[in-house]
């Protein structure tokens, strides 16, 4: 596994280190869950309910500042809500 001196890095670089790395997790979550799957294709001939199906793809995590900025919106949501009562 390669080494890197995050320090030394720039934000475009870090950037795509992340995006990297995200698409890299998402394939091997996806690698993972086609064999649970097929497991559990393999194990409902044993008995009992038939083999349950995930979703398609799971939902694609939000960025820190989209999950802060819909926090804080929401936030101010409700306090003009409480101020019209």
């Amino acid at each position: 596994m390669a080494k890197f001196d995050l320090d030394a890095l720039n934000i475009e670089e870090l950037a795509g280190l992340r995006d990297r790395a995200s698409e890299k997790l998402a394939e091997k979550v996806a690698a993972r869950q086609a064999e649970l799957e097929a497991e559990l294709e393999r194990l409902s001939v044993y008995g009992g309910k038939p083999a349950k199906k995930s979703p398609i793809a799971p939902p694609a995590p939000r960025a820190k500042k989209e999950r802060a900025e819909a926090e804080q919106a929401k936030q101010q949501g409700e306090g003009s809500v409480a101020e019209a009562a």
